[in-house]
């Protein structure tokens, strides 16, 4: 699927990963899991986890982490592939 498609689906999904205080290491494993079941994650950062790192960087590392794709970020919320 071409990057329009999987935003197009995107954007009715619900958020099921919060990254908050303890950051992204602490929700590495969930969003892992979650890959394996399904398609498409939407990942929200709290502000907590942000402080002063921007979310595309956040999603990046995170991203990294769990060897998925970043597919958009928009405002504190990112779409894992």
């Amino acid at each position: 699927m071409d990057r329009q498609q999987l935003r197009k689906e995107a954007h009715d999904l619900s958020v099921t990963v919060w990254v908050g205080k303890s950051g992204i290491d602490a929700v590495a494993d969930e969003l892992a899991d979650q890959l394996d079941d399904r398609k498409l994650i939407k990942v929200k950062f709290l502000r907590s986890a942000r402080g002063t790192d921007d979310v595309a960087e956040l999603a990046d590392e995170l991203a990294e982490q769990v060897n998925a794709a970043v597919v958009e970020t928009r405002g504190n919320t990112a779409v894992f592939v």
